[in-house]
């Protein structure tokens, strides 16, 4: 079902509420298991600009383990094996991927709709996937009090859905999170992030894909004929810098970048600019009978490091590992969700540690534009010891505790 017809007294297996990169997966590696699975995304299309578009060499992994990896690299996309950061006038390697032992030693850029799209065209091979665009949950139903499903909308009006389990993977305001009212717990982040496309010539640097300056940064990833540039701003200041005008936008990319010159120009209207509004946090506890989230709806992450869609496929693997086993005896039981969280809730834990940590001792202090930018400990460290990049390398493109399908 990937129209809006015919989607009255729904009974499926699997809801899950989000298109996202851990709804597609999970609902992907369900369908190869037999499991019927409903997947509610609420736009028209996978179409989303400046989503998180890291594609990390753990996810090639479990792609390579389902027979889909020669595929995916023939969609375009960079390849990036090394993690380069511009401090000022110092370039400093922070990640070294070459070194690891997996099947693509590199991180992959490519837009999050290609990646999206290429899981739900070989998920639309079994007659068990029903994606449903356009289509957006709005609350929980509740039987002696275990979850049976969800309440949702399309252009035809609201129906039911009812499912052996329900699925919160629907991002960082989750209405599945909401209305579950699972306990939620704010970790704090220090700046927000502002999202924006500028061209990029052949003669353009090598790409650098973090520049800071005493009270600024911005990240800067190749999109071949684009540089989709992500500016960190202080928590809460996207009004204030509006109100200081585009010209002075343009004057603090420059400052970043001299190279970019008059193409800073080409953002001549707000419009064009997307506020990602920082968020760390995670629930102390991601399930109800009948229910679970998983990604960022049930821990939103940090952008640094890239590692939030990393976090949701690894996510979705781990469940799927669980839940196969779970559907094929009848439906999963609260101990089978209780196992999942257990699972991914210290990579999390640990993942989103680190994230603060650099948060509190770099970049709260560029945003506060501090007299003196000064290189942290850790990344002097890894200029003068090249063997030590392999461990942000490995935090980054794997992760702790990697998953890998199980279960067929």
């Amino acid at each position: 079902m990937d129209s809006t017809s015919d989607t009255k007294n729904i009974q499926t297996d699997c809801c899950i509420a989000g298109g996202g990169p851990a709804g597609i997966m999970l609902g992907f590696l369900l369908v190869r298991a037999g499991v019927d699975v409903t997947i509610l995304e609420k736009w028209p299309d996978f179409f989303r600009d400046f989503r998180g578009d890291t594609i990390h060499p753990s996810t090639m992994d479990i792609l390579n383990e389902l027979g889909l990896l020669d595929e995916f690299l023939k969609l375009p996309h960079q390849e990036i094996p090394r993690v380069v950061a511009a401090i000022g006038d110092q370039e400093i390697t922070i990640a070294d991927f070459e070194h690891l032992h997996v099947r693509c030693p590199f991180l992959g850029f490519m837009p999050q709709w290609d990646f999206l799209n290429f899981i739900a065209e070989y998920g639309r091979k079994f007659s068990n996937f029903h994606l449903l665009m356009e289509t957006e949950a709005l609350d929980l139903i509740y039987e002696n009090g275990k979850a049976t499903g969800l309440t949702a909308r399309n252009s035809s009006g609201t129906f039911d859905i009812r499912a052996k389990l329900v699925v919160g993977a629907d991002g960082r305001h989750s209405v599945v999170r909401e209305k579950s009212h699972l306990p939620n717990q704010s970790l704090g982040a220090p700046m927000d992030v502002l999202w924006f496309r500028i061209s990029r010539k052949k003669s353009d640097p090598v790409p650098v894909l973090g520049r800071l300056e005493r009270g600024e940064m911005m990240i800067m990833i190749d999109r071949d004929d684009y540089w989709q540039c992500g500016f960190i701003i202080p928590k809460g200041n996207f009004e204030q810098t509006k109100q200081q005008g585009l010209g002075s936008l343009h004057t603090r990319i420059l400052d970043l970048a001299p190279f970019l010159e008059s193409r800073s120009q080409e953002i001549s209207d707000w419009s064009q600019v997307k506020l990602l509004s920082v968020a760390v946090e995670r629930l102390s506890q991601w399930y109800q009978d009948g229910l679970i989230c998983i990604g960022d709806a049930a821990h939103a992450m940090s952008p640094i490091g890239g590692v939030g869609i990393n976090l949701a496929i690894q996510d979705a693997v781990a469940a799927a590992n669980i839940l196969i086993p779970a559907f094929r005896r009848g439906g999963p039981k609260l101990s089978d969700l209780q196992a999942i969280q257990k699972r991914r809730q210290l990579p999390t834990k640990i993942i989103q540690r680190m994230q603060i940590y650099i948060q509190n001792h770099l970049i709260y202090h560029v945003v506060a534009g501090d007299l003196k930018l000064q290189v942290p400990w850790f990344l002097k460290l890894l200029s003068r010891f090249p063997a030590l990049r392999r461990i942000p390398a490995r935090m980054i493109g794997v992760g702790f505790r990697p998953e890998h399908v199980t279960q067929k």
